[in-house]
């Protein structure tokens, strides 16, 4: 049973292995992280993309919770295939419905990421650029901002994107050879939802969710070009 610390890596606080002596447990440079202690999936990342929790966010090293008789598992829904129809048909009521996409131009260039949530009549709209970027980093940059964005991770969510790409990455078991930080970081967060299914829509093809989302993110090129 290993002992763990809570530090942050990117814009995450994650639970980081540490070895019986209280240090770190470094091996080729490299340390084993989670993000929530009870979770099957670990990671291994460089030690130098940590860093430190300081003030009000830190917390003392945790040990990992003693395994417990384990209460009948509650039906998990895989995600789900791609959309039929529009976006917004036959879903939950109480649905969080997350539009993303992302934009490069260049591939790689300035690049932006728009998604947009609505739940019942409530709409939030994000519009932000990143840097330069390649389309694919910034289709699932924008997935990353739409999953962390919900608070509330027991409500059924909806996710689509018109990203071949990340859809496969994220649905259909495609193995990552590039952007592999990212993409486990999102595989994580898909972890802490109770009820989550992503959906593949078409590009540029009327549906109104996808194209609210490609103008919030070629907004976000333009306003920093």
């Amino acid at each position: 049973m290993s002992d763990w610390k809570r530090m942050r890596f990117k814009k995450n606080k994650v639970w980081v292995a540490l070895r019986p002596d209280g240090n770190l447990d470094v091996q080729d440079g490299k340390v084993l992280i989670k993000y929530q202690l009870n979770q099957a999936h670990e990671y291994r990342i460089h030690v130098d993309s940590l860093h430190i929790l300081e003030g009000p966010e830190q917390i003392e090293t945790a040990v990992a919770p003693v395994e417990k008789k384990k209460a009948p598992a509650r039906p998990k829904q895989a995600p789900a295939k791609a959309a039929a129809g529009k976006s917004e048909d036959s879903h939950p009521a109480d649905a969080i419905l997350i539009h993303t996409d992302g934009a490069s131009s260049g591939n790689p260039g300035p690049s932006g990421v728009g998604v947009l949530m609505k739940y019942g009549p409530h709409e939030k709209e994000i519009s932000r650029f990143i840097g330069i970027a390649t389309n694919n980093i910034a289709e699932l940059e924008a997935i990353r901002i739409g999953l962390e964005t919900v608070k509330n991770r027991e409500k059924p969510v909806r996710l689509f994107t018109d990203s071949n790409y990340a859809f496969g990455l994220l649905t259909q078991g495609w193995k990552a050879k590039k952007n592999l930080e990212l993409v486990a970081e999102i595989r994580a967060l898909l972890t802490t939802f109770r009820d989550i299914r992503l959906y593949k829509v078409k590009g540029h093809a009327g549906d109104p969710g996808n194209e609210r989302a490609d103008r919030l993110a070629t907004d976000a090129i333009k306003q920093n070009s």
